[in-house]
């Protein structure tokens, strides 16, 4: 589906709330454009309705292509609850695009953590932090195990807290944050 400035938000914001969508910001001039488009429907057609395309031409919405910072293009996004989970530029072949589509697929990272923490007893508190949703208690238990922990755990724990970062987004204020707090404690 093409989308605009003006359908943007119910497309892919909303849309990608339910089912992950791709966006190929792309321009009628642009030749590996032309080329990844294909490449691209045929790809998420394969995967029977589990992935959506949404194609923005960058010429007619400068502002998306504006506010997701695209530079180059083909530029592509996956969308995952509302915001950007996967993501590359240029004209990628069939199995670089099958491993981009496999990515954004895939289970959240947090999602296997939590699975990891139930099977494990490992960490209760983080992982009851975790599954009320309070990120933010999370990080301050992992920060707090880190000055006791050994190498391993350590990394366990780095694991752990990148996982939340991931969940909850780059530029959320609380990765922000515990991001320069993690490398503090670890370092």
């Amino acid at each position: 589906m093409d989308v605009s400035e003006t359908t943007f938000e119910r497309d892919v914001i909303e849309r990608s709330r339910e089912v992950p969508v791709v966006v190929d910001f792309w321009a009628e001039w642009c030749g590996p454009c032309r080329a990844l488009g294909p490449v691209l429907e045929k790809e998420i057609g394969s995967r029977a309705g589990a992935v959506e395309l949404a194609k923005v031409d960058v010429d007619a919405n400068q502002g998306l292509a504006s506010t997701y910072q695209v530079h180059g293009i083909p530029a592509v996004k996956g969308f995952r609850n509302g915001r950007v989970a996967e993501e590359f530029v240029g004209a990628l072949g069939p199995g670089a695009v099958s491993s981009f589509l496999d990515r954004l697929l895939a289970p959240p990272r947090i999602d296997r953590v939590l699975d990891e923490l139930r099977a494990t007893g490992e960490l209760p508190e983080v992982r009851t932090a975790l599954e009320r949703g309070d990120s933010e208690r999370a990080l301050d238990l992992i920060l707090a195990a880190i000055p006791a922990s050994t190498a391993d755990e350590r990394e366990r724990l780095r694991e752990l807290a990148v996982a939340v970062f991931e969940h909850l987004g780059h530029d959320d204020s609380i990765t922000v944050a515990y991001r320069r707090k993690l490398a503090t404690a670890l370092y």
